[in-house]
């Protein structure tokens, strides 16, 4: 008997240290690439960076993080009241229809479509049928990116909400909207923040849709969303491949991905921090 037990300790912590060894292995190559964007991009931030729009021989970020903020958001403000109806619906009222379960469906599909075919899907909608690339196309390629997060999220925190508090306000009489809406978003609003806000980190870092729908341009042009939109994915990709010969362009495509990893940082941070709250 003694010898089983013995046996048994020695193969978990063989599988323990394979366990670790895998843990650390990721750790270790994480650690790498962070240190190697602190160390390449911190040495490229100045006051220029961002003050300055992307030119040739150099100049700055600024246009190209300005144009990724004003997507970045109008990808979420859509994607998040779209998704936020379309997850009440399934939660409060769809059900087990065939519907619902038909929606479901093809969000689970859109939660694991590549962002390429998305890219390629508004091409062919919207930039194809108004002859040019837009800021607009882009912010729709997005907010079709993060419209399945917000749904998934929306409808599990919507679902955690225990009936009896939904069965206590229709018992006074409130209406199934007001019950909806005061009741049961109060106590799902943490998760539901927490979801639009990890879509947020997910779509601000994106560079495939963006290639067909925005593009890309060296313009102070980010009020004009009609037309080619400056954004930060796309002119890191270009520095790193079109313009590498360039020294400062490669210097600012390191400055570039230090920013974007250190904003998808924060959003996660600001992420786990809501969903501690209580709704």
């Amino acid at each position: 008997m003694y010898s089983v037990y013995q046996r048994r300790r020695l193969i978990n912590r063989v599988i323990m240290g394979f366990c670790i060894a895998a843990a650390a292995f990721g750790i270790a190559w994480l650690l790498l690439i962070l240190w190697s964007l602190v160390v390449k991009g911190g040495a490229a931030l100045s006051l220029s960076v961002f003050t300055e729009r992307t030119q040739m021989n150099g100049g700055g970020l600024g246009n190209a993080i300005l144009g990724s903020l004003i997507m970045t958001a109008l990808g979420t403000l859509f994607g998040s009241i779209i998704g936020v109806a379309a997850g009440t619906w399934l939660a409060e009222y769809g059900g087990k229809s065939r519907l619902a379960s038909a929606i479901r469906f093809i969000n689970d599909v859109l939660l694991s479509a590549p962002s390429i075919i998305v890219g390629l899907f508004i091409y062919a909608v919207v930039v194809l049928q108004t002859g040019h690339f837009s800021g607009w196309a882009g912010a729709l390629s997005l907010t079709v990116i993060i419209i399945p997060v917000v749904i998934r999220a929306t409808e599990d925190m919507l679902l955690l909400v225990p009936n009896t508090l939904r069965e206590a306000a229709a018992a006074l009489g409130a209406h199934r909207w007001w019950v909806v809406t005061r009741v049961c978003y109060a106590g799902a609003r943490a998760g539901i923040v927490t979801g639009i806000l990890l879509g947020c980190a997910r779509i601000s870092g994106e560079t495939a849709p963006l290639l067909f729908t925005s593009l890309n341009s060296n313009q102070w042009n980010f009020f004009d969303l009609n037309s080619e939109m400056p954004n930060l994915p796309m002119t890191l990709y270009q520095n790193m491949t079109i313009n590498s010969f360039i020294p400062r362009q490669v210097e600012l495509a390191w400055a570039g991905a230090l920013l974007l990893t250190v904003a998808i940082l924060l959003l996660n941070i600001v992420a786990r921090v809501v969903s501690r709250q209580r709704g």
